[in-house]
């Protein structure tokens, strides 16, 4: 496939008008083709080039100058995770979301690309015949361009703190823990938030601790448990991030490293107790149920819940039903709304939610969404939730 070039200007700098400029890398000239074409059919975005391998996106960047590079991981001549450093060195603002297969080495290395300052990652299809695999690809891709992209529009150019690899991560078992340095980069400015108003906590003791995250929450998820232990000691921790299956066993071992408390995918019937992380699994709906005297995990194959599965309106709002007002839920940095009509449910129950504050999310979609509908009793930065769930827990109801 021929290469498209644009016009190019100075390399590290914010477009201030114009669609986004998107440089597909990927060695499939199909999948090249596919992306380029989607690319194509949005009126806020073009294809600035479409290249074969990683060597040829280093060579080429600072003439292409693009916004967004959707960059496989596995090709000729350098594959994805040789030139994600490259790329980011010569643009630093470049918005780069890694594309691979669903497999656990792909997945390995996309959560390492994360570390190393990719803004997200998405799974590639097995087979883009499958109809419904290749619209869910679609969509996902061009709203993760989309929202990725905005922070070009809605702050200056800054470099992206990369995420520091965490010491406990046994190099035989794949990347390091990523956990964040710093308060990841936000797409807006950090303005609305505080003039967002807020309701009193619950007066109920809390019994349960939800947590709602997508884009950017692996960071966000890897940075808030490792100040979450007297917490998960005392009560069960329940966590739907967006995410599709293998990543998130991947994300489950990952929070057992970094929390140094036992996480891992929860299972279908599985007794709910204190001193663990349940975790949903991809492409499943994450319940709580009752089952005799306990609290049991219901998993569920239904349809996608706004665009999402797992979703995280189905886990609040089944906690309703075991918990009532008990309850202490968290939605952290991720695009749509997901969450938002689970927080309405738990704050009617008598429960409490805090929402990631804007300047510290990746994407202020579902904690703006909750934010701005008025349910949330904190709108905090991510380095202050973990202080502040431990001291609901404690006792302190303010």
């Amino acid at each position: 496939m021929s290469v498209a070039f644009a016009g190019s200007s100075t390399t590290g700098s914010s477009r201030e008008a114009g669609p986004l400029r998107v440089m597909v890398v990927d060695d499939s000239v199909v999948i090249r083709g596919l992306i380029s074409r989607w690319i194509g059919a949005e009126h806020d975005m073009e294809v600035a080039a479409s290249l074969r391998t990683g060597l040829e996106a280093v060579n080429q960047i600072e003439r292409i100058n693009p916004d967004v590079a959707v960059l496989d991981i596995e090709m000729p001549e350098l594959d994805g995770i040789s030139a994600l450093p490259q790329l980011l060195a010569k643009k630093r603002d470049l918005v780069i979301i890694m594309a691979s297969t669903l497999t656990r080495r792909n997945a390995e290395i996309s959560f390492k690309a994360l570390s190393l300052g990719a803004a997200d990652y998405i799974p590639k299809p097995e087979s883009t015949r499958e109809a419904s695999a290749a619209d869910i690809f679609h969509h996902d891709l061009i709203q993760k361009i989309r929202h990725l992209g905005a922070r070009l529009r809605r702050k200056p150019a800054v470099a992206s703190p990369p995420l520091v690899p965490g010491s406990q991560a046994p190099a035989a078992r794949g990347p390091a823990v990523a956990r964040p340095a710093a308060p990841a980069p936000a797409l807006h400015a950090p303005s609305s938030s505080s003039a967002l108003s807020t309701r009193p906590f619950s007066i109920q003791a809390p019994k349960v601790l939800l947590i709602g995250s997508s884009t950017g929450g692996p960071q966000a998820l890897m940075a808030l448990v490792t100040e979450l232990g007297p917490v998960i000691d005392r009560v069960p921790v329940l966590i739907t991030q967006h995410m599709p299956p293998t990543f998130t066993t991947i994300l489950a071992e990952h929070l057992a490293r970094t929390s140094r408390k036992p996480a891992a995918e929860a299972v279908d019937g599985e007794a709910v107790r204190p001193g663990r992380i349940y975790l949903a699994p991809g492409g499943k709906h994450m319940r709580v149920v009752r089952s005799g005297a306990d609290v049991a995990i219901a998993l569920d194959d239904g349809p996608a819940v706004n665009f999402c599965k797992p979703a995280v309106d189905p886990l609040f709002t089944s906690a309703i039903d075991i918990w009532h007002g008990a309850i202490l839920s968290v939605i952290l940095t991720g695009m749509g709304s997901d969450g938002m009509r689970g927080g309405k449910d738990i704050v009617a129950a008598g429960g409490s939610v805090i929402a990631q504050d804007e300047a510290s999310s990746v994407v202020w979609g579902m904690p703006g969404a909750a934010a701005n509908a008025g349910i949330c009793a904190a709108i905090l930065p991510l380095n202050q939730i973990g202080a502040r769930v431990n001291r609901l827990f404690a006792g302190d109801r303010s």
